[in-house]
């Protein structure tokens, strides 16, 4: 049984009513947390197993239902499992393709996989995140994603100000918070609040959207999301930031009913901040999430003009290089034998090698000082006299229909993910791609009737 601070209840009793409190404790308490998922459209196969019969609002190829992390569709890509609520953020930026769009507080990836997903690998995607460890994940499920126009990152957001001043169209800040929103599915966050963790949570935000605005172009959209009901990090944070840098809230048109109003009464009275959106418990939606849309003036009256110092020693140390003849001629090989998808058909002008891994870049990060953990799409490692493609490269090319690809069988998809080596009947040699009930899982290889196993061990069961 869920037992919520008192210092909560009286909160909430207080903002809402006894009676609409009691609603709010009782989904807490007694209703099961909601599950969902969304189907890749980066993939060219996306027929799933689940049911697809439970359709979550106004989100697209998205619907209730639980997955595993198990399943072919979870390991190739082709499904994400996420908070339905959650969902909403991403949609609400509307990223197009060709913008640049900065994903701050980014990991694990849903919300960064879904701009993906809006960009069409066109423009830029910047998903940030401070954690290592968590940033390790936002990798792993972005590559999986097949995502080819990412820069992914590992730094505080204060220190990406000066390296991408008054950048980016878009920017999604899905704030750290107090997740009462969470609280029927995470114990953890119930012992963790109080009011006093909210003010806490209040500061950093603050500080947190101090950053984003520096980075956002004029007449640029910023999005500001929590999972949290807490009105000191919601409508109280949006009055902030809309006095303090003159940003416009603007209003955002669902289509569906179940969304509740921001409360302008629960900060200064901006009747604005009716434009924002709460989505409660009740509602049945999702777990708890607020929602804001705000737009920076034309001409900002902070100047941000930036400057990128050149660390000439350590770019010659890191440097990329432009591959030479022979070395286009191993990646040839290899990439020749594949169905290329769109992204990858100009890999010989684009390509760089970097401590030989051959990647195209997402992005020119010449002088750029912060830490990135990928750029764009590595295509593989350059060894002695051969080339060997790599994890993400299979990934992507699930955009695509292929004919190098060996089936798994039920015994020999679970002897894969755990790195063996299979017997296989095939006239194929050399690297294949990998799959199971048609959903591409990697590479491997094949020599004398052995599938030799390229899934990365760090990814293996």
């Amino acid at each position: 049984m869920i037992k919520l601070p008192d210092d909560f209840v009286r909160k909430y009793q207080k903002l809402l009513g006894k009676d609409e409190a009691n609603k709010l404790f009782t989904a807490i308490k007694s209703q099961p947390p909601k599950k969902g998922y969304r189907i890749n459209s980066l993939k060219e196969n996306k027929q799933v197993s689940y049911n697809t019969q439970s359709h979550i609002p106004v989100i697209p190829n998205a619907f209730y239902g639980e997955i595993s992390g198990h399943d072919p569709e979870w390991i190739s890509g082709t499904v994400y499992s996420q908070d339905p609520s959650a969902m909403f953020p991403s949609y609400i930026i509307n990223a197009k393709p060709g913008e640049r769009v900065l994903d701050l507080c980014a990991a694990p990836g849903g919300k960064s996989t879904a701009i993906a997903e809006q960009l069409r690998g066109s423009g830029l995607l910047v998903a940030n995140e401070i954690s290592p460890s968590r940033a390790k994940v936002l990798r792993e499920n972005l590559e999986r994603w097949g995502v080819t126009n990412a820069l992914i990152t590992n730094d505080k957001p204060e220190n990406l100000t000066s390296q991408f001043p008054r950048f980016f169209d878009k920017i999604l800040v899905d704030a750290p918070c107090s997740g009462e929103g969470m609280f029927r599915k995470d114990q953890q966050a119930i012992e963790y609040w109080s009011q006093d963790y909210v003010m806490k949570c209040q500061e950093r935000q603050k500080k947190i959207l101090t950053a984003a605005v520096k980075m956002l172009k004029p007449e640029g959209t910023l999005v500001y999301s929590t999972c949290t009901f807490s009105p000191e990090e919601n409508e109280e944070i949006i009055s902030w930031l809309s006095q303090k840098f003159e940003l416009e809230i603007l209003p955002i048109e669902l289509g569906t009913n179940q969304v509740a109003k921001g409360q302008p009464n629960w900060a200064d009275h901006n009747k604005e901040l009716a434009n924002t959106l709460r989505f409660w418990l009740t509602a049945a939606i999702g777990e708890g999430q607020f929602v804001a849309k705000l737009k920076l003036p034309a001409k900002p009256e902070m100047s941000m003009t930036g400057s990128r110092k050149e660390n000439k020693k350590r770019k010659r140390r890191l440097a990329n290089i432009a591959p030479n003849k022979a070395e286009i001629k191993l990646i040839a090989a290899i990439l020749d034998q594949f169905n290329l998808p769109p992204a990858l058909l100009n890999w010989r002008s684009d390509c760089l090698i970097r401590n030989n891994h051959v990647f195209i870049p997402a992005q020119d990060t010449t002088g750029l000082h912060v830490r990135i953990l990928a750029n764009g799409t590595e295509l593989g490692l350059l060894k002695k006299n051969r080339f060997e493609p790599g994890h993400q490269l299979a990934m992507v090319l699930a955009a695509q229909k292929q004919t190098r690809v060996i089936n798994l069988t039920a015994n020999s998809y679970n002897s894969y993910l755990h790195g063996e080596a299979i017997k296989v009947n095939t006239d194929l040699k050399g690297f294949v791609l990998v799959s199971y009930h048609n959903f591409i899982l990697g590479f491997g290889k094949v020599a004398n009737q052995v599938l030799k196993n390229y899934y990365p061990k760090g990814l293996r069961f």
